[in-house]
């Protein structure tokens, strides 16, 4: 297998993986702190390959994110597009920041998530969610460096297989 072939089979189990992770049920307690994994993986893609990921295919892998979870479709579509947007236009500097200040760049980007989550919800009709709606881009921010790592060296050892 060549090395585009490989990468691209690596970026999709990826997002296979973060629909699964998405779909994961948490006991109640623990649903506040669920990271948007979907989110995060994309955030990595756009940052470090963003030949995977393009505006488009943000749109279509939340259209397939909302038929999933049974969300208003076109929500998570909205929101990956809003935020592979901005990755796409701020990716020469995020790119090389280290990984704390990327950290706080994902929690923003994660905040800012919500802020449009809240948006779409608010013309949609529902009830504003309670305080602990805020937690997950805290955690996701925490999650952030070591899903870094984990897909950075999985693409490292893609690399070394095909040399």
């Amino acid at each position: 297998m060549n090395r585009a072939r490989a990468n691209a089979a690596l970026f999709l189990g990826s997002v296979a993986a973060a629909y699964f992770l998405q779909l994961m049920p948490l006991p109640a307690a623990l649903l506040p702190l669920k990271p948007y994994w979907l989110a995060l993986v994309l955030t990595y893609w756009t940052l470090e390959a963003p030949e995977h990921v393009g505006l488009g295919r943000a749109f279509v892998l939340g259209l397939i994110g909302d038929v999933f979870a049974g969300e208003l479709l076109g929500e998570q579509a909205l929101r990956l597009c809003i935020l592979c947007f901005i990755l796409l236009r701020f990716r020469a500097r995020l790119r090389f920041f280290p990984m704390w200040q990327q950290a706080l760049a994902v929690l923003a980007l994660l905040a800012n998530d919500r802020v449009v989550l809240l948006m779409v919800r608010a013309v949609a009709g529902q009830a504003p969610p309670p305080a602990s709606f805020w937690l997950a881009p805290l955690a996701g921010t925490l999650a952030w460096p070591w899903l870094f790592l984990l897909l950075d060296d999985l693409r490292a050892r893609v690399r070394a297989h095909e040399s």
